[in-house]
């Protein structure tokens, strides 16, 4: 939900800027466009609709469309209350520290209540819009089936001549009805044109022919379909009053557009009188619930007044106007590509991994699941083979949490910021969640204890810039460092999903990003958990607590079996506070074993 709402108030203010750029080149550069310009401008607001869908991140346009997460969905550290680590003392005959949990709480700074309230309001408005396209496409298919065929010979003579004389090809029925008092055009698909009862009666045929010419060049210019596109905007944007500014006045230049290009088929003669038969429609108009739908040659008192002006002051466009329009829409449309990336902040695919691996078994482990979401995922190098239970969750993004961990000190020991031979820091003296933290740390009791202060100082050391480049480098799940620097990896914006997580582990221990050796065996011999007899396991725990509740579980590692290495991931999701990492390790534990890999 929260990604559905970032990317409506995302793209909501993309939109909305959109419209004031817009509004002021029409404004400033007033007479160097053409009259089709100023309506067909309007034509870019599209784009930032569309750009939701495109998978921008593939792209790699940088931090530019992430700065937008980090200030919208700001996290703080709120400590545990709990200084207990499951009630069990830290063993030290093997390094069991990395299978308890330490984490402090992470609380969202917008309650959920506010994300489900607007939601809720926006899901209503949108039903409610639909409705009304409902009943407004209703009351045309009985407008349909109410209205009866043109017999009179002369004014369907007229009509066919202005087809003609338009170009327009397709098949437009012709039809009268009572229940409009001024033409209008409908019909995407099946197009018609709806003439008020006796309108042979009440008009001449010159002025026929003037709203024939107006109601064809409509269906030439695919005015209809634009309706229905501006009304998907008014449906998605109906809370944002900017929009529906907007539709106005599209509408209106729409009108202005269709009467230049019937302007531009008559003489200046022909000017006046249809100024005179646009002036007999005004404020004739059907009811407003067609308005959106069907465009028509009449409009409000203000609406024709202000069309007579536009009829009153017309030429012919110049070739150099032509191209001053050419050129003004070229420059915003560079603008436009360049904002439509924001509209994707939080892209879909930005949070998934499209895993492509074919030499993979599915297979069902949900057994050892039960009370959980969760996926498992092992690799076999040995037979470049991946074992997976739960496909789409394995691919699914989240929060490292202290899984990171891994990672951040191999930065810090590459950047040099530690050592392997100098890796102490000295505790500061505050008094944090637990006791183990209160102490002075080295590489391998922070990794252990999971120490968020000591990698919080290593981070701040490295620095963002290198640490991106890092994460850059290694192709650490989304790469997204937008997160405050301190917990970035802790429920915000750095993401990964199981598979990634696997194949990281496995190019770290194969050395494939070309790191110091010494830097490598240093994480390893700090991830060491066990050392038995059928191998050794190194692993990680990583735990995602949210306002209190411990809401996501990371186990990731590898058993070295001396000729042969098996890597692992389990990750488990629970909503009530019970999915911690070393729950997900006990459950690795039991997997492994049932494979065979490793027994406890």
């Amino acid at each position: 939900m929260d990604t559905i709402l970032l990317r409506i108030l995302v793209s909501t203010i993309v939109v909305s800027i959109l419209i004031f750029i817009i509004l002021l080149i029409k404004k400033l550069l007033n007479h160097h466009l053409t009259v089709k310009a100023h309506y067909h401008i309007w034509y870019f607001l599209c784009i930032p609709i569309l750009a939701t869908f495109i998978p921008w991140n593939y792209f790699r346009l940088g931090e530019g469309t992430r700065y937008f997460k980090s200030l919208l969905f700001l996290h703080r550290d709120v400590p545990s209350k709990s200084e207990k680590i499951n009630g069990v003392a830290a063993s030290q005959e093997t390094n069991s520290d990395l299978l308890h949990d330490f984490t402090v709480s992470v609380s969202k700074s917008t309650p959920d209540f506010v994300y489900h309230t607007f939601f809720t309001v926006w899901v209503i408005g949108v039903v409610l819009f639909l409705g009304a396209v409902v009943y407004s496409n209703y009351q045309i298919s009985q407008m349909k089936k109410s209205a009866v065929a043109v017999t009179n010979q002369k004014l369907n003579e007229l009509f066919k001549a202005c087809k003609e004389m338009i170009g327009v090809k397709r098949n437009i029925r012709l039809r009268e009805t009572s229940f409009v008092t001024s033409p209008i055009t409908v019909g995407i698909f099946q197009p018609y044109i709806f003439l008020p009862s006796k309108t042979g009666e009440s008009f001449s045929l010159n002025e026929l022919k003037y709203v024939f010419l107006h109601e064809l060049n409509h269906h030439k210019s695919k005015d209809l379909f634009v309706n229905y596109v501006m009304w998907l905007f008014r449906m998605i944007y109906w809370f944002n009053p900017v929009v529906w500014y907007a539709l106005k006045r599209i509408r209106f230049d729409r009108e202005l557009a269709c009467d230049a290009s019937v302007l531009n088929l008559l003489d200046e003669s022909g000017y006046i009188e249809y100024g005179h038969t646009i002036i007999r429609f005004a404020d004739k108009k059907y009811d407003r619930t067609l308005e959106h739908f069907a465009p028509g040659i009449g409009g409000t008192k203000k609406q024709i007044t202000q069309r007579i002006e536009c009829i009153a002051s017309f030429s012919s466009d110049s070739l150099l106007l032509k191209w001053k329009s050419k050129v003004i829409c070229a420059v915003l449309g560079v603008v436009v590509l360049l904002l439509a990336p924001i509209t994707t902040v939080i892209a879909s695919p930005d949070d998934v991994y499209r895993f492509t691996g074919k030499n993979t078994v599915y297979e069902d482990l949900s057994s050892y699941f039960r009370g959980y979401k969760g996926s498992f995922v092992l690799y076999d190098p040995s037979k470049n083979q991946y074992q997976i239970y739960n496909r789409e969750m394995s691919e699914q993004r989240i929060s490292p949490d202290s899984t990171y961990k891994i990672y951040s000190a191999l930065f810090a020991l590459e950047s040099n910021v530690i050592s392997v031979n100098n890796n102490e820091q000295v505790w500061d003296g505050k008094n944090y969640p637990y006791s183990e933290w209160n102490q002075n740390q080295n590489l391998a009791t922070a990794l252990s204890r999971s120490v968020n202060w000591y990698f919080q100082n290593t981070d701040r050391e490295v620095g963002r810039k290198q640490l991106q480049d890092y994460f850059h480098r290694i192709k650490y799940g989304n790469e997204d460092l937008s997160g405050n620097l301190d917990r970035y990896w802790m429920e915000s914006s750095l993401k990964i999903s199981p598979i990634e997580q696997v194949q990281l582990l496995y190019q770290l221990e194969e050395n494939q990003w070309n790191f110091k050796v010494e830097s490598i065996k240093a994480v390893e011999k700090a991830i060491l958990i066990e050392d038995q007899k059928n191998g050794r396991l190194y692993g990680k725990t990583g735990t995602g607590m949210i306002n209190g509740k411990n809401s996501n579980g990371w186990f990731i590692g590898f058993v070295d079996k001396g000729d042969h290495r098996f890597y692992f991931a389990v990750n488990i999701q629970n909503k009530d506070g019970q999915a911690q990492g070393s729950k997900a390790a006990e459950i690795a534990k039991q997997i492994l074993h049932h494979k065979k890999i490793y027994s406890f």
